[in-house]
């Protein structure tokens, strides 16, 4: 509605729209009788206004319409092609959500704005197709939501797609702040508040309720008679004692019957009246000693008369804890309070014995209830013994069964979770505070003495406090494994294999560009001459006569084209045996800046190849390479530097062939994904780029059996950052690939990670995991792939990244391999109130953190984190 009055419309994709439709769909189907719902129905719904369609005329259209629309959803499924008229409907349509498809009656009958004139019919006829306790049988309910069901289908409804459209459904920013706003009017409980296994102490015999509700004025007003809540009884000035150390003090008791349950309040006079000054009225201490009591939770009423009172009634509840007396003033007052308490239990439960006998007298006591002895025995003594009986089997049977199920969700926890955490529970306070992290005093202390500080500590600094930014670029080797703890430095062989291994991918390089020159220019040649000829019959007339590629080869284009070949087309000069890769790729035609660093000479010929001689013409057409070890074998493999001149049957051409078209696709790849990555950041200077272009084709020039996958640029750039050097970057690079590779599409790490996070939010909050069951089922938990696939890094800005990453490497050792798993279950515990208070679905879930990218409060969520982890250390330990 507020959207309504802003707009002037509602967008028919609004999440609102879904949540309201299931609303009103289940206030349509309470208490429906089963005839009416059609037996073999599987859309009740649908039976039902089916059936309402055969009088009323509105219903009618509704089903033809609604029909349609289900025809057309059935042929999108099976990717059918509908008419025209279907098309247009079609384009009415919105996606094909669970919730739009279960709804869609409703839907349709509340954007034809006749969903209000059918609610009213069902609730005039509700004899005919409701039970009796249904609510559009109720006479004050059923029109009620007759009545309001006429705004919205007042309203307008739209798929026009306007500047601000996003607006339809409200941002995660202002969700955020939403939340912060109601939150602030009472007490904020931890995001874990509700973990499944968390046993809550119970309060002592004279404490008082919760505070229950965080506005004073909407208490207040619930004392009041309703219509969802009636009035059995109330009374002023009954005295309670909230605490042993104070003095009774009055206020007024109610009680409240709903359709469920019997409801007894207890409010101080000094909040009823408003006496304790406005500035401190809602913060008041009174609010504490306020009662709310479930009668369902009252097993046993205790009454006493006194001569000087009107008699005073202590409940007790299910576990046998005692209330705080009531002590009614004198008049009466008691007996009225059982007797409408007697009533309001009818006809389902009753006093035992009953208050009333059945010519409706006072039990034993005759009409009044002036001998105080007589009913206390007639109320209390005889039933005593076996109310007393059937308490303690009641207490000891649910402690039984409460343990018993404490001992099986337990060993449900251990064969889950226990593999996902390390069982030593390391704390940030012994031996000493970690919370500072990694200092530089403690990493040169450790640098002069290696024996100064236990690797497991230095990993302890870091998982609690991290590393001080000025450290990263010399802790973070060690950390990846690069350096192992207490070793010296081994880069100038990583730098050797470093060099080596760009020196052969570069060569390849070189070969797959001067390829695709001569394929290019054959092909421009082949258009040329198709475009000179085309004036020529004779020559269309041959064309036509050819098979119908245009395209058709190297040697036709040859045939055709009277200039000499180019430079660029001279064959590619022989490898000598023994080298990496030809020299060629120091040639200008490699279109490589950093090609003209290397220069390889031949380990077994007695000349080396320059940049000039890779041009000149070799009388030997054949060519050598040593591929990477893990495509070839050991022996080189000769291979023709023309496509035209290739022999079919060469045993050794197909090999390289693969070779060749595998690099040229991860090249492409490569090129394409580094020109975008972090192009907004400071540190990507084209310089740069250069250098993160030269990690990736060497890495996958090692693991061409892997290749270049979509998102691993993303986890080589902050490396690259921090260390600011290629060799190590590379190498680093590589160590930490080793745990990422099976995130990718090749490994089976990414189910793993779903079956995992699904297993820790059953058990630490079940009831954000019945939400994301009901809403649609999306407890796949697919909307947390990014996050597992490349650690966090794309919801993060890069200050953040760096201090996420360095957590996760030395959670390894300090407290869980998996540690990205509960750094993923902090994001969904921090927004937790959040997504119940909006009762997401898998689309608007995704939509929010998507928007809340860059901007989580990352030292929270470490910090829950960690708290998680130790949580599921507990529950194992059963601590």
């Amino acid at each position: 509605m507020e959207e309504a009055v802003t707009r002037k419309f509602v967008h028919e994709d609004s999440s609102h729209i879904v949540s309201f439709c299931a609303a009103v769909e289940a206030c349509v189907l309470h208490g429906l009788k089963r005839r009416a719902a059609g037996f073999l129905r599987s859309n009740k719904i649908a039976a039902l206004f089916m059936k309402v369609g055969k009088s009323f005329a509105p219903a009618e259209e509704l089903c033809r319409k609604a029909q349609e629309l289900e025809q057309i959803t059935e042929s999108k499924r099976n990717q059918s092609l509908p008419n025209q008229d279907s098309l247009r409907i079609l384009s009415r349509l919105p996606s094909l959500s669970p919730q739009v498809v279960r709804n869609l009656w409703i839907r349709t009958a509340l954007i034809e704005k006749v969903l209000d004139k059918i609610v009213l019919y069902l609730v005039e006829n509700s004899s005919k197709f409701y039970e009796k306790e249904a609510i559009l049988m109720d006479p004050v309910d059923g029109p009620i939501l007759a009545s309001l069901l006429v705004g919205p289908c007042a309203l307008e409804y739209t798929k026009m797609k306007t500047a601000d459209h996003f607006w339809t459904d409200p941002s995660a920013d202002e969700l955020v702040q939403r939340h912060r706003i109601h939150s602030g009017h009472c007490r904020q409980d931890s995001p874990t508040k509700r973990p499944a296994l968390c046993i809550q102490k119970r309060h002592s015999s004279n404490s008082m309720e919760e505070r229950p509700s965080p506005s004073a004025r909407d208490y207040v007003e619930s004392l009041h008679q309703n219509n969802r809540a009636t009035l059995l009884f109330g009374k002023n000035n009954v005295l309670v004692q909230p605490r042993d150390d104070m003095e009774a003090i009055p206020g007024y008791l109610s009680l409240h019957q709903t359709a469920h349950i019997m409801t007894l309040k207890w409010t101080p006079n000094q909040l009823m009246n408003g006496s304790v000054g406005d500035l401190d009225y809602e913060h008041s201490v009174y609010w504490d000693y306020a009662m709310t009591i479930r009668l369902e939770e009252i097993v046993y009423l205790h009454c006493h008369q006194q001569v000087d009172t009107g008699g005073t009634v202590v409940l007790v509840s299910q576990d046998g804890i005692q209330r705080p007396p009531l002590r009614f003033p004198r008049g009466g007052h008691l007996l009225q309070f059982l007797s409408c308490l007697e009533n309001g239990l009818l006809p389902h439960g009753q006093l035992d014995p009953p208050l009333w006998s059945q010519r409706g007298k006072n039990r034993d006591c005759g009409a009044n209830m002036e001998n105080p002895d007589l009913c206390a025995v007639s109320l209390c003594r005889a039933p005593l013994k076996l109310l007393c009986d059937q308490m303690k089997y009641q207490i000891i049977s649910r402690a039984f069964y409460g343990w018993l199920a404490y001992c099986r969700h337990l060993s449900t926890v251990r064969t889950h979770l226990s593999a996902l955490v390390n069982h030593t529970i390391v704390t940030p306070d012994a031996p000493g505070d970690a919370l500072g992290g990694l200092t530089a005093e403690v990493w040169q202390r450790f640098l002069q003495d290696c024996t100064a500080y236990k690797e497991q500590e230095l990993l302890r600094l870091v998982y609690f406090g991290g590393v001080d930014p000025s450290l990263r670029k010399e802790v973070w080797p060690f950390l990846l494994g690069h350096y192992q703890f207490g070793m010296s430095e081994v880069d100038e062989q990583v730098r050797a294999c470093y060099e080596q291994t760009m020196s052969e991918w570069l060569g390849c390089e070189a070969i797959v560009r001067q390829r695709e020159k001569e394929q290019h220019a054959a092909a421009l040649a082949k258009c040329s001459s198709i475009s000179a000829s085309v004036d020529n019959p004779s020559t269309v007339q041959r064309m036509m006569h050819r098979d119908s590629n245009v395209f058709e080869s190297v040697e036709e284009v040859e045939q055709i084209e009277t200039e000499p070949k180019s430079e660029e087309a001279k064959p590619v000069p022989k490898i000598p045996n023994g080298g990496g890769l030809p020299n060629v790729a120091s040639s200008p035609d490699s279109g490589h800046p950093s090609s003209r660093n290397f220069s390889v000479t031949s380990g077994t010929s007695d000349h080396s190849l320059s940049t000039e001689d890779s041009t000149v013409p070799d009388t030997n057409p054949k060519t050598t390479i040593c591929a990477p070890p893990q495509l070839a074998p050991a022996q080189q493999i000769p291979v023709k530097a023309h496509q035209e001149e290739l022999e079919a049957d060469d045993p050794n051409v197909q090999p390289l062939q693969e070779l060749l078209d595998m690099y040229t696709i991860n090249l492409h790849r490569i090129e394409k994904d580094v020109q975008r990555c972090d192009r907004n950041y400071w540190y990507f200077t084209p310089a740069n780029l250069e250098k993160l272009r030269n990690i990736m084709c060497s890495y996958v020039w090692q693991h061409l059996e892997i290749g270049y996958v979509q998102g691993m640029c993303d986890l080589l750039a902050p490396l690259l950052v921090i260390l600011d050097d290629e060799t190590m970057a590379f190498s680093c690079f590589t160590e930490l690939m080793k745990r990422m590779n099976q995130n990718f599409p090749h490994g089976g790490a990414m189910d793993t990670h779903f079956a995992n996070m699904r297993s820790l939010i059953q058990i630490l909050d079940s009831e954000i995991f019945e939400l994301m069951h009901q809403n649609g089922d999306y407890t796949h938990f697919y909307f947390c792939y990014r996050w597992f696939l490349l650690d966090l890094k794309r919801e993060l800005v890069y200050d953040d990244v760096f201090a996420v990453w360095e957590t996760i490497w030395a959670a390894k050792d300090a407290s869980s391999g998996h540690f990205v798993l509960f750094i993923a279950l902090a994001l969904v515990e921090v927004y937790r109130d959040i997504i119940l208070e909006n009762n997401m679905d898998f689309t608007d879930i995704i939509k929010f953190f998507n928007e809340m990218a860059e901007h989580h409060n990352i030292k929270q969520i470490l910090t829950l984190a960690r708290d998680l982890v130790c949580k599921v250390q507990t529950l194992i330990e059963n601590k």
